[in-house]
């Protein structure tokens, strides 16, 4: 896969599925089958419940069956009688839909999203049944549903994103971007060797099916074993492994050692970090709405430019370099007025539009130094495992040399010391990484949501009796 295909949506084509009238079943019978179409549902208001929900209801099935399709129109009542609760639930969704055709004399046409690459296999299904398959171009406004290409490193990093909005279709999608920096905020605060391979050991007996409770993590394990291999990482630049051992010597910084080294590290990761979000934001800016958006967006162009500024201040601060404040003040007022004039515009104007974009002006600015200090966290979390790993190392030194009872002691102590720190960091470093992606990044990625594309697909009984899938 291409790697501009990992980061954009499957092509969409907008689409109108028409057939005569009385083939309006025949055709939505084929869209079913082909489970390739996201059908519009319609803005005609609340219709009648059909026959088919009607006797549905009436069987009162305890548990919902997955709603299936015969090819051709069956005896309602015969499927009642028959207790056949999956085909009235096809039926039921079917009447649902062609409640929302649009009907002019003797054709009917429904309206969709389909995947480019999917149309013509669509369009060759429908023409067996005399109705047919148009496109049509994207009306102004309109924003296609999403569907993200489903590569190992989406699939890997895609619910990362998922679970935090869906991708608007204009956008880049981000997910291997994301994935990437929540394993280096993961381990930077996770650091430990031996706690990393564990947690890839962990990783392992998910994929293998050997930990049946973690059974529904099975689809991420890539994932879990990404951040075991990215804290054993830093667990070799800390020297930690089961904490302060010595088993591994320091290949950069000892945290408890140097924790001013390891803060100013840990903002500086997180300025980096920022860089790359606003750079993705103003792209999307542009996508979504043109340069405009753009240029004046606080996530776009704007933003991007008072992150500058104010990484120009700081150069300036650290190097005593006049030029660097110069231009640090004349970048931060263009972001500014930049920024400004597009609150004004969103706010209305008039004054109460002026007083407003100036209260989201100055927050826009706060805001902007308090998500540069957020990433101090990094540091923080990560000078705490490394204290909880001295302290059990601590503790089991001291017993180990006490006597042989005490050795035993010691190992009980190093034991279950390491599986409290594990546990516990595990979660902290995993919630803490979440909150500075979804807070820190993404609220600079996102400005808008989009809409995950869900065909339609429901199984279709041919004559023979087995079921016809979707391709």
């Amino acid at each position: 896969m291409r790697w501009r295909d990992a980061v954009t949506p499957e092509p969409m084509t907008r689409l109108a599925l028409v057939a005569p009238a009385w083939a309006v079943r025949d055709a939505l019978v084929e869209v079913a089958a082909a489970g390739t179409v996201d059908l519009d549902p319609g803005v005609r208001g609340e219709q009648p419940v059909s026959e088919a929900a009607h006797r549905l209801q009436r069987l009162a099935s305890s548990s919902p069956a997955a709603p299936r399709l015969c090819r051709h129109a069956p005896d309602l009542a015969e499927l009642e009688r028959d207790g056949r609760a999956d085909l009235l639930a096809g039926e039921a969704e079917l009447a649902g839909y062609a409640t929302q055709a649009v009907v002019r004399g003797d054709v009917a046409a429904l309206l969709g999203w389909v995947p480019s690459a999917r149309l013509p296999d669509l369009a060759a299904r429908l023409r067996r049944v005399d109705a047919a398959a148009a496109a049509l171009p994207v009306p102004r406004g309109v924003q296609p549903p999403t569907a993200p290409r489903q590569g190992v490193a989406r699939r890997t990093f895609g619910p990362l994103v998922d679970t935090y909005a869906t991708v608007p279709y204009a956008d880049i999608d981000p997910s291997i971007l994301a994935g990437l920096a929540y394993l280096v905020m993961f381990g930077a605060m996770f650091g430990d060797v031996g706690h990393g391979l564990l947690l890839v050991l962990v990783a392992l007996l998910i994929r293998f099916g050997r930990l049946a409770r973690l059974g529904p993590l099975r689809p991420h394990w890539l994932f879990v074993a990404g951040a075991g291999l990215t804290a054993a990482l830093f667990g070799f630049a800390y020297g930690e492994f089961f904490g302060p051992t010595g088993v591994v010597p320091v290949g950069w910084l000892s945290p408890m050692d140097q924790p001013e080294k390891l803060l100013i590290a840990g903002i500086g990761l997180g300025a980096v970090l920022l860089a790359g979000a606003y750079a993705l934001g103003t792209v999307n800016r542009v996508r979504e709405g043109g340069w405009a958006l753009g240029l004046y967006a606080p996530s776009g162009f704007a933003g991007s430019l008072l992150f500058l500024a104010a990484g120009l201040a700081a150069f300036a601060w650290y190097a005593d370099a006049g030029w660097a404040w110069t231009a640090a003040v004349v970048v931060a007022v263009l972001g500014l007025v930049l920024a400004f004039v597009g609150l004004l515009a969103a706010a209305g104007g008039k004054a109460a539009g002026v007083l407003q974009a100036a209260i989201e002006l100055v927050d826009l600015v706060i805001r902007l130094g308090a998500n540069v200090v957020s990433f101090a966290r990094l540091a923080a979390f990560g000078l705490t495992h490394a204290v909880l790993g001295w302290i059990v190392w601590q503790a089991t030194v001291g017993l180990w040399h006490v006597g042989p009872l005490a050795a035993l002691g010691a190992i009980v102590v190093f034991v279950l010391g390491n599986a409290l720190a594990f546990a516990l960091e595990a979660l902290v470093a995993g919630v803490q990484a979440l909150r500075l992606e979804y807070y820190e990044l993404f609220s600079r990625v996102f400005q808008t949501e989009g809409k995950a594309f869900q065909p339609w697909h429901v199984a279709v009984e041919p004559s023979t009796g087995t079921a016809e899938e979707a391709p």
